[in-house]
């Protein structure tokens, strides 16, 4: 996966973790026509704050994932098989 995609999904996660409440009003007038009328029940932030933690630790580890792969997976000069 493109590490600057993970970085975003790891951001997104982040603030959908902290600030669970705006995000569910965004994505309720996203979602319904009239959003004004739409109330979300409590548990939505809970679900919302879960996804969020859900969503940062999927990109850590996606993260941690391609760095360690870039380190290891190219070999130097010096670790080339000569022909």
């Amino acid at each position: 996966m493109n590490a600057a995609l993970l970085l975003v999904v790891g951001l997104v996660g982040l603030v959908q973790t902290l600030a669970p409440r705006p995000v569910v009003r965004a994505w309720t007038r996203v979602a319904y026509r009239d959003a004004g009328d739409a109330e979300p029940r409590e548990w939505t932030y809970a679900a919302a704050r879960a996804e969020g933690v859900v969503l940062a630790l999927v990109s850590l580890v996606g993260l941690f994932r391609v760095a360690t792969d870039d380190a290891e997976g190219s070999p130097t000069t010096d670790e080339r098989p000569e022909e």
